[in-house]
């Protein structure tokens, strides 16, 4: 079911389709593929919204940095100096956030208005990137596809093909908090991840593969969170043809559980301490599955490379429960 959210500059008309299956609702909007509202019942059965979002479309046009549920392309995370190297030609990118390419750039998947169509259970959004778009090459044409499972769970599968040689790595940017309003700082955090990619100033990775144990960054066993977090986990699954559960994210007030499932080899784990006005620092936790940061600069990095004849595909599953 589908409706009228709001009207862009251009007069173009946003739409907002409503996915409803074994008691949970999810909103999504064709303007940057936004998963607007996520409602599930907590263990007495009262239903709150999980993820942070707008009212209206406003909101999000206002405050575009925050990047609220929304489908982030070309290149999740970054990319160091907004360059990189393939087929032996430098590509220069868009660079939003200092020195680097973020999510994108200024004008990514997430400020962009998608076709969209019903389909069983669910919405598919499809749009086409042009050769040059922020400095990437290649026409690429992208869909995801969010649907609801018999059992509730929200899957987002993403599918690209290209006319020319270039790098994809798409994701979801929902922030969530199990608990519905407050601080989500206090949630337990499963992942299965032994390492993960450290870090310069800039947030672009070393090169190093780092071992969690007797880090900060080790959640291979059910814990609080807390806060400080913006890391990228490497999965113990790496790559995989169809989604394995890596995480579990537990908010004990409301007995709330969200589990994630992925083909990616890496998760971000974002607590969104900077996170500005009108919502509180920490007040959600972004896990954004995907393939490393500044992939088409380190070529030990698993691929993100993709060329005419193959096709990019991507799925993740958030599964809710009640504990």
């Amino acid at each position: 079911m589908s409706e009228l959210f709001g009207t862009l500059s251009d007069g173009s008309a946003v739409e907002r389709w409503t996915l409803e299956r074994a008691g949970v609702r999810v909103r999504v909007l064709s303007y940057g593929g936004i998963v607007q509202s996520v409602e599930v019942p907590d263990r007495d059965g009262r239903t709150a919204n999980v993820v942070l979002g707008f009212p209206g479309l406003e909101g999000y046009l206002a405050h575009p940095g925050l990047f609220l549920g929304a489908l982030i392309g070309r290149y999740a995370n970054r990319i160091a100096r907004g360059r990189f190297p393939l087929d032996g030609q430098t590509y220069a990118l868009e660079r939003n956030e200092g020195a680097n390419s973020l999510h994108g750039g200024a004008r990514g998947f997430d400020k962009r208005l998608w076709q969209a169509a019903p389909v069983e259970h669910g919405v598919r959004l499809f749009r086409v990137s042009p050769h040059g778009e922020e400095g990437f090459p290649g026409r690429l044409e992208v869909t995801a596809t969010y649907t609801l499972d018999a059992s509730g769970a929200l899957h987002i599968a993403y599918t690209a093909v290209t006319d020319a040689p270039t790098v994809v790595n798409l994701t979801n940017h929902a922030y969530w908090n199990l608990s519905g309003s407050g601080s989500a700082g206090g949630h337990e955090l499963r992942l299965a991840a032994s390492r993960y990619t450290p870090v310069d100033a800039g947030l672009i990775p070393t090169g190093a593969l780092a071992e969690v144990a007797g880090t900060r960054l080790d959640f291979r066993r059910l814990r609080t969170v807390g806060s400080g977090y913006d890391h990228n986990l490497v999965l113990d699954k790496g790559v995989t043809d169809t989604p394995v559960e890596v995480a579990e994210l537990h908010d004990p007030a409301s007995g709330r559980v969200l589990t994630v499932s992925t083909t990616e080899p890496g998760l971000q784990l974002y607590t969104a301490d900077h996170l500005g006005a009108p919502f509180a620092p920490g007040a959600g936790i972004a896990l954004e599955t995907q393939h490393f940061p500044d992939s088409p600069n380190r070529p030990e990095f698993p691929s993100t490379e993709l060329r005419p004849g193959e096709v990019f595909r991507s799925e993740t599953v958030y599964g809710f429960s009640v504990r």
